[in-house]
């Protein structure tokens, strides 16, 4: 068990560590990318990555307080489900007004995988070997994606 202390440098130890790994790679677009704090370029629309002890998920969150819009948000999400499923090359899970660790409302489109460990260094390739091509998958699929969503700014 850790104490508070070290699971939070575990952790930060774990995300400087893939952001130092992904670095390199540019964004669909040619520029370079603060991967670990994805801009999308609309409030309230977030890509997100998340490791804890038992799973890793990497996420399309909505998190508009207008439950309507963000419903609006996942709708225009939906009609671009096949080109989202064909550039990532799998299946997600889809959840329309979910909660999350806050107990806010939220939509997540997403995919998950467990059982990993981000506090177990010897996880950290399995980790990395998620979120790198599925992040990197997202921001292509972003890059043609957004002009849906000019309507919904």
């Amino acid at each position: 068990m850790y104490t508070r202390e070290q699971a939070s440098q575990l952790r930060q130890a774990f995300w400087t560590t893939f952001g130092q790994y992904i670095a390199p790679h540019l964004s669909a677009e040619g520029y370079r990318t603060n991967w670990l704090n994805y801009r999308t370029g609309i409030k309230d629309v977030y890509f997100r990555m998340q490791a804890d002890k038992k799973t890793a998920s990497i996420a399309i969150e909505l998190t508009h307080p207008d439950l309507e819009i963000q419903q609006l948000f996942f709708e225009q999400f939906e009609a671009l489900r096949n080109v989202l499923h064909e550039q990532v090359g799998e299946e997600w899970q889809w959840a329309l007004h979910t909660t999350n660790d806050d107990d806010k409302v939220i939509s997540r489109i997403y995919t998950e995988i467990s059982p990993v460990n981000v506090f177990d260094k010897n996880d950290w390739p399995a980790l990395i070997s998620f979120f790198k091509p599925r992040i990197i998958a997202l921001d292509e699929f972003w890059s043609n994606a957004q002009y849906s969503f000019d309507a919904l700014r």
